[in-house]
C-alpha cells in the first residue's frame, strides 16, 4: 500500500545488479529478475556462504538460498551510492 511509486526504481536497480552479475565469471545463473529481487548461482570455489561472506566485508548484505544460491533484494532503504557501490564490489570480486 506504502510507496508503489518507487517499486519501479527498485525494480530498475535490480535489474542492474541482475546484468552485472550475468557477466561475472563466477556467476552460474542468474533467475530472470522480475521484480526487486535478484536469485543468482555462485560457482565453486564459492558457496552461497562464503560468498554472502564477501558481500558482508564490504557492507552488502544478501541471503542464502541455496547451498550455491544467493539473494539480492533492493527496497527503497538503498540510496543509488549503495547500488553503485555494489556493482563495483561485483565487478571487483570478477577480477
Amino acid at each position: 500500500d506504502h510507496h508503489v511509486a518507487r517499486l519501479k526504481i527498485d525494480n530498475n536497480r535490480a535489474k542492474l545488479l541482475g546484468t552485472q552479475l550475468e557477466q561475472c565469471s563466477y556467476v552460474s545463473t542468474v533467475r530472470p529478475v522480475q521484480s526487486n529481487i535478484v536469485i543468482f548461482d555462485v560457482k565453486a570455489p564459492y558457496t552461497a556462504a562464503s560468498f554472502i561472506d564477501k558481500l558482508a566485508e564490504n557492507d552488502i548484505l544478501a541471503s542464502p538460498f541455496g547451498p550455491q544460491t544467493v539473494r539480492l533484494v533492493t527496497h527503497l532503504d538503498l540510496t543509488e551510492s549503495m547500488i553503485e557501490k555494489t556493482l563495483e564490489v561485483l565487478r571487483k570480486l570478477n577480477n
